[in-house]
């Protein structure tokens, strides 16, 4: 997808074609279905959502994977369940040829939506 600037997430999904962008609808999908009070916007011309006025996640498609990002944090609670996907500090790469581990993003989301609840606390 050519650098543009993008307004919204239809936007970014628009500019990809296929399995691709099936898979960032799901990713989509996913996180309204399972945080619904979570908000849309683009950042660093990525989709990403917000929970309690903090990132709740990112996510981007690339030339071989999805890219999700939850934050360290959550990598580092997850690393066992992660340990079949190349993960970097804060990034867990989907690739293409895999079906996308819907149930363990969904426990990544929730982890994060709760540490975003602990954090408005403070």
């Amino acid at each position: 997808m050519a650098a543009t600037s993008l307004e919204n997430i239809d936007q970014y999904i628009a500019g990809f074609s296929g399995d691709v962008r099936e898979k960032l609808q799901t990713i989509r999908e996913l996180v309204h279905n399972t945080i619904p009070q979570a908000v849309e916007s683009i950042s660093y011309q990525m989709p990403s959502f917000k929970y309690n006025g903090k990132i709740l996640v990112y996510f981007a498609a690339f030339k071989n994977h999805i890219g999700f990002y939850a934050t360290p944090e959550a990598n580092i609670a997850f690393k066992d369940e992660l340990s079949a996907y190349k993960t970097t500090k804060g990034t867990v790469q989907l690739p293409y040829d895999k079906p996308i581990p819907t149930e363990l993003l969904r426990k990544m989301i929730l982890f994060k939506a709760t540490s975003n609840e602990i954090k408005k606390k403070k």
